[in-house]
């Protein structure tokens, strides 16, 4: 397995992971209108705007993707950054990959350079990022409108 950056040619397969990953991993924490407009929120085209404005991964398995991760400013901040958009197929979620996709992110310029880091975290994925060292942002330990944490990490 290997992380490489993300190119446009990787958006329709990265989509269909994400929708994939939506379905199967996020299905018990979340309705099915909220799945269906999360994965139309990350279709092949919103990826690729996506990767315009931030740093993005994939990770692969021979030529296959398995997962991905971005990072990004936060609101145009040069001491904040955001991790965004991290997914990881099911059937290979327990085996380092998001481990991997977290590491690389960890070392993009965009993390070196911040002090504090957030990531909004799906209910599904919250043990995953707290192992990671990402706490509750402000101690809030309950999600936002029940949908999502937040969570940081200071550097």
């Amino acid at each position: 397995m290997r992380i490489r950056p993300f190119t446009n040619d990787d958006a329709e397969e990265t989509a269909q992971m994400i929708a994939k990953t939506l379905r199967i991993s996020n299905s018990k924490d979340y309705p099915e209108q909220y799945i269906e407009f999360n994965i139309a929120s990350h279709s092949a085209d919103e990826l690729i705007k996506a990767a315009n404005e931030r740093h993005m991964y994939v990770a692969c398995d021979g030529e296959r993707i398995i997962g991905t991760g971005g990072i990004a400013g936060y609101w145009g901040s040069l001491t904040e950054s955001i991790l965004l958009t991290i997914f990881v197929l099911p059937e290979y979620q327990g085996n380092g990959v998001g481990r991997k996709i977290i590491g690389a992110l960890e070392k993009d310029e965009y993390f070196l350079r911040a002090k504090r880091i957030e990531i909004p975290s799906s209910l599904t994925a919250v043990e995953f990022y707290r192992k990671m060292g990402y706490d509750y942002k402000n101690g809030i330990t309950e999600p936002e409108d029940g949908m999502m944490y937040r969570l940081e990490k200071f550097r």
